[in-house]
Formats: C-alpha cells, structure tokens, sequence
C-alpha cells in the first residue's frame, strides 16, 4: 500500500509537490518526535529589529464592504490586515478576549504571544474557528506593521521568499445543479482562469451519505473527466458527506478517474475514520480546513491520516500556526494546500505560498482578484492560471486604497 501510495502522489499531486520538500520521500507516517522539533522551531526574524516595538493600540474599522484591523506602534507605525466576513459576528471576541492581551506587548515576541492569547482569560475554552479567527487577524496586522518597518514583505520576515508565482486551482461551490450544468460551469471556470487544475463539490455536505441529486456525484466524477482530458488535474471535496464505506466506493471511482485528491470524505473530526479511509485508498486524502487544534494535526499527519494537509490561515489562528503545521506536514514528506475562507485569502495565500517550501502544485482560487487585486502595488494579477505574490513590505497593500481610508471604527 505504501508504494502505491507514493507512486499515486506522484502521478496526481505533481513532480513540484514532492521535490518541493526538499526530496524527502512521501511517507504514510512520521516520527512524532520529528515533527514536534520541526513545529517548534523559531519562525519569525527577531534579528530584523534591534529595538522592541511595542505594540500601542489595535482597533477594528469597517468600510461599507469590508472589515480591517489597525495596529499602530508606540513609534508610530501602522499595520493593516483585512478579516473574513465572520468578523460581523465574532468582533466581541476579538475586542474583549483577544486584543486587549496584544496592547502593550512587544510585536517582535509574536510566536510567543500567540501561543499566550490561547491561555489569557482562558480562552482556551473557546478553542475553535471562533477564537482563532480573531488571533490571525491580529496577526496578521501586526506582520503587516513589523513588515513595513523592515521594508520587507511577510514572506522575508517568516522563512525568506522561494517562489513569486503561483499557479492555482479554480474552485466551484455547487452542489444544486445537475452534472451537465456543473461540467458547464467547471469548463467556463478554466476559460475564465486559465487554470490547469479544478475541484468541485460531490456527496450532500455532512449529509451522512445523501447525495445533493441522486447520482449526480458519481456521473459528474466520470462527466468531468471526460470533459477536462487526462492532463488536466481534478480534485474532489464532499465536505464531510460520507462514512468509511460510501467514501471508499466513492474514492475508489476517484483513482479509476486520476483524480488529484479526494478532500474531506467523511466528516472532519472523525480522525480515526479519515485514517480507516486513507489507509484503503490509493488516492490522496486531503483535509484539515476545519482544524483548530495543533495536536489533532499531528496525529493526522503523523499516523497518514491524510496526505495532502489544508490549513486555513484565518481559522487556525494566522501565519506561525499555519508555518508549524507546514513544517510538520513536510516532515512526513507531505504538501500544503490551504483553505481559502474569504476577505483577502487569496493575497494570504500567496504570502504564505512565497516563504513555504512544500506547497502543493495547486492552490485555491475564488475569484475575488479581479475586484480587489489593484489593492496591491504592484496589483495581483491572475495570467494563465497563476498569480503573482505581492512583492510590497508587509501584506503589500497599497496605502491609497479608498476602503480603507473610508473605513470606521466598530465599537466594541
């Protein structure tokens, strides 16, 4: 099973994923000791700044579109960063429970103190998507100010930058249309893109083995095959849909299609189920979109659970988490693929992509560059299914965007 496993890899991820971590070999388990040590390493570049900066005040604006985060500095210096839409509903959060312990502190002991948030007014008891959103969006406004001080982008600050391009792959949210209308859509998708790579949505969504249609997963698998040829790479995501036995017939149809990755087929916290699937499959299984806790991600990783490793920046708590889940994943000889949950995920992306070696040859697009990649200086552009990273110091965001400086504060 493990050959075949690593031949498969090869086949659907890609010659980049795997050369992309440093040519270690693609394993079906890790040495725990391995990947606490690679986890634990220093990230962030202290030695960029000779003095302390203290970090004065964070404060959350909102525009009549967007939500920002403003972290200023005792000297002066200013850092932007740009929150999902769950800010409409978790900014108590973020201003009672997770701001006031930055305030005061030395941005330069950023690893420190995002592990510190998690015990201060035991937070810890809020250990979920709803906490760390909140913690990643101060981070990220603090790297955006560390950045700009350093005159460098996140990437020099987190690692130092190996790549400035990314190729990506478009990805479709239906589930309510019929297979013909969805190869439709898939196929206009890369028209629009020109990404060599897509994922679209099969099972009911935590469904317990409901289709969206009957029989719709099944012939959209083999329709969009079809439609797409044998050189372009396919991914499929049931969101939790299945259980061991309809997510191994499923993914067994997967293989027989040379599909990239099968995502989530059984729901995510059922961390010994996603094993007993992976352990019976060929085809890579891909998950941790939903994953907040660090020690549930090395049992994943650790015991193969999964094979292609998808945090995302703003559910599990920002760039350090997510650098520390990569260094465990490249351990075990794995990619990264990361979940994009709206605002500016794209432009995170990106950053993240630029100073993480084993990134997957793929990553996730929604289409929301066209509206907001003039933010950037230089802007980001989508060309033939690639993106450029921002190249700006910090997050790279322009200091003339309109939304920004329309934006006003939210009370608390």
């Amino acid at each position: 099973m493990e050959t075949n496993r690593r031949s498969f890899l090869a086949a659907t991820l890609g010659g980049a994923a795997l050369t992309s971590v440093a040519a270690a070999e693609v394993k079906t388990v890790a040495d725990v000791g391995e990947i606490d040590r690679a986890a634990g390493a220093p990230i962030l570049k202290k030695e960029l700044f000779a003095s302390p900066v203290k970090i004065a005040s964070i404060e959350l604006l909102k525009s009549n579109r967007y939500y920002f985060l403003r972290a200023r500095s005792a000297d002066g210096a200013v850092g932007i960063s740009v929150p999902n839409d769950r800010a409409t509903y978790l900014y108590p959060i973020l201003q009672r429970l997770v701001i006031p312990y930055f305030v005061g502190k030395d941005a330069r002991d950023l690893e420190s103190l995002i592990d510190g948030v998690y015990v201060y007014q035991s937070n810890y008891k809020l250990s979920s998507l709803a906490l760390w959103c909140c913690v990643a969006w101060v981070e990220f406004s603090l790297l955006d100010l560390l950045g700009r001080m350093a005159r460098k982008p996140v990437g020099e600050l987190l690692g130092g930058i190996v790549r400035t391009e990314v190729p990506i792959y478009a990805a479709s949210g239906n589930r309510g249309n019929k297979p013909e209308e969805e190869a439709t859509v898939l196929q206009r998708l890369a028209e629009q893109t020109g990404a060599r790579a897509m994922k679209f949505k099969v099972g009911g969504r935590m469904s317990n083995n409901a289709d969206s249609l009957p029989g719709r997963s099944e012939k959209l698998i083999v329709l969009a095959r079809k439609a797409f040829g044998e050189g372009f790479t396919l991914y499929a995501d049931s969101n939790g849909s299945y259980d061991v036995e309809k997510s191994v017939e499923i993914g067994k149809l997967l293989e027989d299609q040379n599909y990239g990755f099968f995502e989530e087929p059984c729901p995510f916290d059922y961390l010994e189920e996603t094993k007993q699937i992976a352990d019976r499959l060929r085809i890579p299984v891909a998950g941790g979109e939903q994953e907040s806790s660090a020690w549930r991600y090395r049992w994943l990783i650790a015991n193969g659970a999964v094979q292609v490793v998808q945090p995302d920046l703003h559910y599990y708590g920002g760039f350090i988490r997510a650098t520390r889940v990569a260094r465990m994943a490249a351990k075990a000889g794995l990619p990264v693929t990361l979940h994009l949950s709206g605002g500016l995920g794209y432009a995170d992306m990106l950053h993240f992509a630029s100073f993480t070696p084993n990134m997957g040859p793929f990553q996730e697009y929604k289409g929301d560059v066209p509206e907001t990649g003039g933010w950037f200086d230089p802007p980001i552009r989508l060309k033939d299914g690639v993106l450029n990273v921002p190249t700006g110091p910090g997050l790279g965001l322009s200091a003339d965007v309109d939304e920004i400086k329309a934006a006003k504060p939210v009370e608390s």
